[in-house]
């Protein structure tokens, strides 16, 4: 018997990877073709010039290579940054912890500052460092927009508000993983430089596609950054945009037709219906955490992440039991702590392709495993909390009306 199976389907609430469209999935059941065929640069063509849609830039570049999102950050700083440039750095969770990791390995000179995990990027220190370099040796910030292991989301528009207060030409590159495509992103009025998603997460397709989108300011940085790059060399796409054939080498031919998928969902509900929807999701799921008596582990509301809640359990409890019950009895995949958080909270994902009866279904089997695992918690109290929300919030399917 194979080991995962489970009668029914699995219930998928990790922050990524998400559930998978039906029409998403038929996209991509087909077979291989030929990608120096008319066909492919035709749709490569019209998929960049959608993809900018979803990071909300006119005036951007659009990069889709055959990687993950760590791959999206090395491209992100190899193409804008040379070794031994000084970048100022968020730490707040395991995601931005790797990401530093990442700059360090790549000979960059990492200012970070550290936050408690469940707090937000203490822009108040950035302010500081900002101010007092008048020699403009800060090259570039990088930030984590949703910081997927606590739940914390950062405000982008109060980091380039520092930047322009002090007329700073530092570069701004954002993690936008699990953020871009549900929550609010305004790459042009923010004025990002560089802003990076995964497929997997709110574009709710497979793993597969680092998608990468550069401002012209960023563009610029490339020609002279020093940093070593041959897979993720922006100006190898370049060339190959200006050809028309798009690709420098063979491409995900099959996410590629699903990413196209995927944005079809998105624009027939609606970008801003999108971002409206994880918000009734971000803010159901909170209520039935405090309807359980449990706490949030983002610890200030401007903090709250609407794709992701990690939830607190008390020191008796170890969240992981919380996490192996749920897939070993109720076939309910649940989000691990990681590291500092560890055994110490649980994550709920709500994003993606996800919708307010799906949610209710999960909050559901939360409430039964926690019982198992012996916190007592009133069955169908949070199931209640966040229903009764959402009965008032939900509005009707754009496309039926």
């Amino acid at each position: 018997m194979d080991y995962v199976y489970g009668p029914g389907r699995n219930h998928l609430f990790v922050p990524g990877p998400v559930n998978i469209p039906d029409p998403v999935i038929r996209a991509m059941t087909r077979n291989n073709e030929d990608y120096r065929s008319p066909a492919i640069p035709a749709l490569t063509k019209d998929l960049l010039e959608d993809v900018k849609k979803i990071f909300k830039t006119t005036t951007g570049t659009p990069f889709l290579f055959p990687t993950t999102g760590t791959g999206a950050w090395e491209s992100a700083l190899t193409n804008t940054l040379s070794p031994g440039d000084r970048i100022v750095s968020f730490l707040i969770g395991q995601f931005s912890l790797l990401w530093i990791d990442q700059q360090k390995r790549l000979n960059f000179n990492v200012d970070v500052v550290e936050s408690e995990w469940g707090r937000g990027a203490d822009l108040d220190i950035l302010a500081s460092k900002i101010a007092s370099d008048r020699t403009h040796s800060i090259k570039a910030i990088c930030i984590v927009h949703n910081e997927t292991a606590t739940g914390v989301t950062n405000n982008l528009a109060h980091v380039r508000q520092i930047l322009d207060e002090y007329r700073h030409p530092a570069l701004l590159l954002v993690d936008g993983v699990s953020s871009i495509c549900a929550l609010d992103f305004r790459m042009d009025e923010w004025g990002v430089d560089v802003a990076l998603t995964g497929s997997q997460k709110a574009l709710s397709l497979p793993t597969g596609l680092g998608i990468v989108c550069a401002s012209p300011k960023a563009l610029e940085a490339a020609k002279s950054a020093r940093s070593l790059r041959v897979f993720f060399d922006w100006g190898d796409y370049l060339k190959f945009y200006k050809l028309g054939t798009y690709w420098p080498y063979t491409p995900s031919i099959h996410l590629l037709y699903g990413l196209r998928a995927a944005l079809d969902l998105i624009f027939e509900e609606g970008l801003e219906n999108v971002i409206e929807r994880h918000k009734r999701l971000g803010k159901a799921t909170r209520l039935a955490v405090e309807a359980w008596g449990l706490k949030n582990c983002t610890q200030k509301e401007e903090w709250y992440s609407d794709t992701v809640t990690a939830v607190m359990v008390p020191p008796y409890i170890d969240s992981s039991e919380v996490v192996k019950r749920g897939w070993k009895r109720y076939n309910l995949s649940l989000g691990l702590g990681l590291n500092k958080v560890a055994g110490k909270v649980f994550r709920i994902g709500h994003l993606g392709n996800l919708n307010e009866l799906q949610l209710l279904g999960c909050l559901a089997g939360v409430e039964m495993i926690l019982r198992d695992v012996g916190y007592p918690v009133e069955l169908g109290s949070g199931v209640g909390a966040a229903g009764a929300y959402l009965r008032n919030a939900t509005p009707m399917i754009p496309s039926r009306i």
